[in-house]
């Protein structure tokens, strides 16, 4: 009783740990908020797209001693910004405007990055997250830009999945989908980069998509979806920062195997759409009917 009182209690002693578990909790929240859209969209591939497409303004940032974080966001936003526009042509797919964006964007970076002799600890830490490392001041600025993110989208929320069920309907109702658009593209993009702290550019995808994927298999109303992958984001970021203290494992990658996880067992699971559920009814449809019946 005594140990595992000691695994709740000990990480909270330190305050570095104090800090990362707040962060780590906002962020989770935040993603799991914002990820319900970016599914019911079906866009997934945005929030990689868009976190490799930061990519260049943090090598431009890097070169001239600047802001990582600010020019990451300028970075991401333009390419959001310029996705939005060009997709608003249906002539081609949503995500075959990201793919061609999110490849521009990394290789950009990479050319960038290549006129560097050297990388920095803040250039890797941009790449694979440094949880561990905020500051007090991060973890305010995370809270207040969290809290207006989750603002934004429960104001929209509605429009929203008007516009992701039915874009030509919702043209056709007077929603103005090009700003909706447009506002769906910057919020993500904000959330990514807020995340780049906590797991990095390699990893930010799987925050943004699998707490919203895992409650996706719970239930099929939007407000329960929304709340359960808010839940789910937060809890897997502070039991993976449990996991990496206790093990001496990456923070990052830690968060990011915890969700997992926590995804892998509801599609086992899930009372109604889970593997295990199916597997029931089709066994239960397949057995034959005893004679005489």
């Amino acid at each position: 009783m005594t140990d595992l009182l000691a695994f709740f209690t000990d990480p909270w002693q330190l305050p570095f740990m104090r800090r990362a578990f707040a962060v780590a909790a906002v962020i989770g929240l935040v993603c799991g908020v914002v990820g319900v859209y970016v599914v019911l969209r079906g866009m997934a591939f945005i929030g990689d797209a868009v976190a490799h497409s930061a990519f260049p303004g943090v090598a431009l940032a890097y070169a001239f001693e600047g802001n990582l974080l600010l020019g990451g966001a300028a970075a991401g936003i333009t390419t959001a910004v310029l996705i939005a526009f060009v997709s608003q042509n249906r002539r081609l797919k949503e995500d075959t405007v990201i793919g061609v964006f999110f490849a521009f964007a990394f290789g950009l970076g990479i050319v960038l990055v290549s006129t560097r002799d050297s990388w920095t600890t803040d250039l890797s830490s941009f790449l694979f997250g440094q949880v561990l490392a905020v500051s007090a001041s991060d973890v305010w600025t995370v809270a207040v830009i969290g809290a207006v993110l989750v603002l934004v989208v429960v104001a929209i929320g509605k429009e929203l999945v008007a516009v992701s069920l039915d874009r030509e309907t919702a043209r056709a109702a007077g929603l103005p989908v090009f700003r909706l658009d447009l506002a769906l593209y910057v919020v993500v993009t904000t959330t990514i980069v807020m995340s780049l702290e906590a797991v990095g550019n390699i990893l930010v995808l799987a925050l943004l998509i699998t707490p919203a994927a895992t409650a996706r298999m719970l239930t099929e109303r939007l407000w329960a979806m929304t709340l359960l992958a808010s839940l789910i984001g937060c809890a897997g970021g502070v039991a993976g920062l449990y996991v990496s203290y206790t093990y001496d494992l990456a923070a990052g990658g830690s968060v990011v195997v915890v969700l997992t996880a926590l995804f892998a067992v509801t599609w086992c699971l899930a009372p109604r759409h889970g593997l295990l559920t199916r597997l029931v009814r089709r066994t239960g449809r397949a057995a034959p009917v005893p004679a005489g019946r």
